[in-house]
């Protein structure tokens, strides 16, 4: 591999430390290798202990030696492995299309791995489960402020909220939940705080005055600084008074995502989980379907996987292939969106084992504030 690990999960996977800047990665003979810079190198050695730390500087010095001007990625590849005797790579899909140019010119080659560098990323370790479970004590901390913020939010003029005698707007209330989870060790990106329709769009970050007595969609999924693992949460909030339709709708949500908890278990397959709690909405007279233009129902996941990455395997999905197993640390996030009623969504997160599913998320679930 050759990315950074800051923003590449696989690479932070791997060597366990952060780092901002592309470096090599190699396994060989099923030992992490990786080439540091002189800025780095000390570093790695300490926060890497598992890894072999080679030196960049070493190999672009015997390069110069022989006459390589400007030394590359390919080329300290090449010299590690032709020492080492070894002619053939592979590399991840993810892995440039330059590069793998650049080396198969230099006499290698390159072959693409068959599925993922990690397949047991999919499955948390103990002590992976705590970092989960440490960042999304982060997103309720966050989501705990903008709860208290609308708890003390006054209703003005054309329902429109004022927080401090000021409206209350989406980006207003962002700030607060970022900056709360910036000040419990976690970074927060992307933020939702999606008001009135706004809400029916599950993406829409939102933006403008936050009104009385319609939903406000908060989805906060923030990361840890200090291990790279993600939380995630939401919650449908109304300031005021529902009208009995969008009460119903949250109610309906709820027995959804119950629902979905009592299937989570190792065996469970994602594609016939998801199927059940459309049908269940169907039933309860809340159909999935184009009107006017725009998607109206449940027409996203029920969930997905969680970790180093905010989304990733195994999926709860209608076309997901993936069966759930012990280990699997997955969201459970059902949604019903009507632009006559407002958006609901809420979310828990979910560990799977043998028997069933234990709920990491101690956040509660409360429409009204």
């Amino acid at each position: 591999m050759v990315s950074d690990s800051e923003r590449d999960a696989d690479m932070l996977y791997a060597v366990g430390m952060f780092v901002p800047d592309a470096f090599i990665c190699l396994r060989i003979n099923g030992r992490c290798h990786i080439v540091m810079s002189d800025l780095e190198i000390d570093r790695a050695r300490r926060e890497a202990p598992h890894c072999r730390v080679l030196s960049w500087t070493h190999y672009s010095n015997h390069l110069h030696k022989a006459g390589v001007r400007n030394v590359t990625h390919a080329q300290v590849i090449n010299a590690i492995l032709r020492e080492r005797g070894l002619r053939s790579i592979q590399v991840p899909e993810q892995f440039p299309v330059g590069l793998v140019r650049r080396l198969r010119d230099l006499g290698l080659r390159v072959g693409l791995m068959k599925g993922p560098c990690f397949p047991e990323r999919q499955h948390k370790r103990a002590d992976e489960v705590k970092k989960i479970s440490a960042a999304l004590m982060m997103a309720e901390v966050g989501l705990s402020e903008a709860h208290q913020a609308l708890k003390n939010a006054k209703v003005g003029r054309n329902r429109r909220l004022l927080y401090h005698n000021v409206p209350l707007t989406s980006e207003k209330l962002r700030s607060i939940i970022d900056t709360a989870i910036i000040q419990s060790g976690g970074l927060a990106a992307h933020t939702i705080v999606a008001g009135g329709r706004q809400s029916c769009d599950p993406h829409e970050r939102g933006h403008g005055p936050l009104r009385a007595n319609e939903p406000i969609v908060v989805d906060v999924f923030p990361r840890s600084q200090k291990t790279g693992y993600f939380g995630d949460i939401t919650r449908t909030f109304v300031k005021g008074r529902a009208a009995e339709p969008l009460r119903k709708l949250y109610h309906t949500v709820a027995l959804g995502q119950a629902l979905a908890f009592k299937q989570f278990k190792a065996g469970a397959r994602g594609v016939e989980v998801h199927k059940s709690i459309e049908d269940f909405f169907t039933q309860q007279g809340y159909k999935t379907c184009r009107h006017n233009g725009r998607m109206e129902g449940f027409f996203h996941g029920t969930g997905h996987g969680l970790g180093m990455e905010i989304h990733e395997a195994p999926r709860v999905a209608p076309n997901s292939r993936d069966i759930l197993c012990r280990g699997h640390v997955v969201t459970v996030e059902p949604g019903l969106y009507y632009p006559e009623l407002g958006g609901v969504r809420l979310e828990d997160v979910a560990l799977v084992t043998a028997n069933g599913a234990r709920n990491l998320t101690k956040f509660e679930k409360v429409l009204e504030v």
